[in-house]
């Protein structure tokens, strides 16, 4: 697998009215209206081909529940916004997920969410709107960039 082909993605959904989604064993939780960055990695077989999954189930075209994202993305009211990576190969998931946190409405809406392989609080932020959602994951990945020049991808069609 090529540097292009894996490392760190964020997902970015849009929640324009108040949901309640059981999140696996996370159990059932309400989301407020707004938008929620997810960050998880991609290092595995398959690499960024991840991304395109969750794609198809926000989509509505697979409905296989296998991460706890995978509960909020293909909720009916939710809609994928966007897509940042990193492809570097490196496991940048919990200092991206952190820097993210960090600049949100919520940092943590939802205790262990995405981060049961970790000691991260959670690996999901709530942010008031998509744009600001968009905004601190771009900053975040471009601070990422920045120490190491790696190439990336952006916006809802970045493979």
């Amino acid at each position: 697998m090529s540097a292009s082909d894996a490392g760190t993605y964020t997902l970015v959904f849009a929640v324009p009215d108040a949901v309640t989604v059981e999140v696996g064993a996370l159990g059932v939780h309400e989301f407020p209206a707004g938008a929620y960055a997810y960050t998880g990695s991609a290092l595995g077989a398959g690499g960024f081909s991840r991304i395109d999954r969750h794609r198809r189930v926000a989509a509505g075209e697979h409905d296989v529940r296998h991460w706890h994202v995978d509960y909020l993305g293909g909720h009916e009211a939710v809609s994928l916004s966007a897509v940042e990576r990193l492809g570097d190969e490196r496991d940048e998931e919990c200092r991206l997920a952190r820097a993210i946190g960090d600049a949100a409405a919520d940092g943590d809406p939802v205790a262990g969410f995405g981060a049961s392989d970790c000691g991260c609080p959670s690996h999901l932020a709530r942010f008031d709107g998509a744009a600001a959602a968009e905004t601190a994951a771009s900053a975040a990945y471009d601070g990422a960039r920045g120490r190491d020049g790696s190439p990336s991808s952006r916006g809802p069609d970045a493979r």
